[in-house]
């Protein structure tokens, strides 16, 4: 500006602008407050367009589809494998030999001198010799017949030793010592051979007391060694039959 408070002539060629410089510069405060004011705007723009960017570009929207898609997959996939479960898929073909051994299961025996159990422990003489019960039905099936005092009884162990000796079975005449005198002369009344009929004598009559003798009664032991049969008052033909197909068709154990 010239000294009349004209705006001068601008050597440059810029166009004329009215400046107004103030005498305290207190009176810009208000001038510098809406600039920084304006500043601030600018940056918060700016900081609101960089976290906008990723989201308005391909920056996150490609890992968050491809995210949302595996775990829709995973969650169908798993949804399959319960539902297949609980709907009852088919089983696998097991091998053949998984399938072909059999089930463990534990079986009890019954007690000695019970039914399908082992005689007694105790021992008879044979030809005066202590022997263990269980040694002479040891060979093959056998019947012990228990002989009652004063049995008058000869036609029926001869009929007991024939079917016996069809069925290929052993039988052995068992008497106490008060039956003992008369059981050689049964024996040979029989008709059968020594190596068919053997007598026994039960002197602490361990049979007769477990089996509860009745009469002439049979005991039918099988090749294993366990009693088949009990038949109390022969004759019983039928029942004796049978007894004795049973005992000679079971076959020893290990043969």
């Amino acid at each position: 500006m010239n000294a009349g408070g004209d705006p001068d002539r601008d050597d440059f060629g810029l166009p004329p602008i009215d400046i107004v410089i103030p005498d305290d510069a207190r009176e810009l405060d208000r001038d510098v407050q809406a600039y920084q004011r304006e500043l601030r705007a600018l940056r918060r723009k700016r900081r609101v367009s960089r976290l906008r960017g990723p989201l308005t570009r391909d920056g996150m929207v490609l890992p968050l589809l491809a995210g949302c898609l595996m775990l829709a997959l995973l969650t169908s996939t798993l949804l399959i494998m319960f539902a297949a479960d609980q709907t009852g898929a088919p089983d696998l073909p097991r091998s053949t030999a998984t399938q072909s051994q059999p089930r463990n299961t534990p079986t009890t025996q019954p007690a000695a001198g019970q039914l399908n159990g082992l005689l007694p422990v105790a021992t008879v003489k044979v030809s005066g010799k202590a022997v263990a019960l269980r040694t002479i039905t040891a060979a093959m099936a056998s019947v012990l017949a228990l002989v009652p005092a004063d049995c008058k009884c000869a036609s029926e162990l001869r009929q007991l030793t024939s079917q016996a000796a069809r069925a290929d079975v052993l039988v052995f005449l068992v008497g106490t010592p008060a039956a003992a005198p008369q059981l050689d002369g049964l024996a040979a009344a029989t008709g059968q051979p020594s190596s068919r009929v053997t007598v026994a004598e039960d002197t602490g009559n361990v049979l007769g007391r477990t089996y509860r003798q009745q009469g002439l009664t049979a005991i039918l032991v099988r090749r294993d060694g366990t009693v088949a049969s009990v038949i109390h008052e022969l004759p019983q033909q039928k029942e004796l039959d049978t007894g004795l197909q049973e005992i000679a068709s079971v076959q020893p154990a290990g043969h």
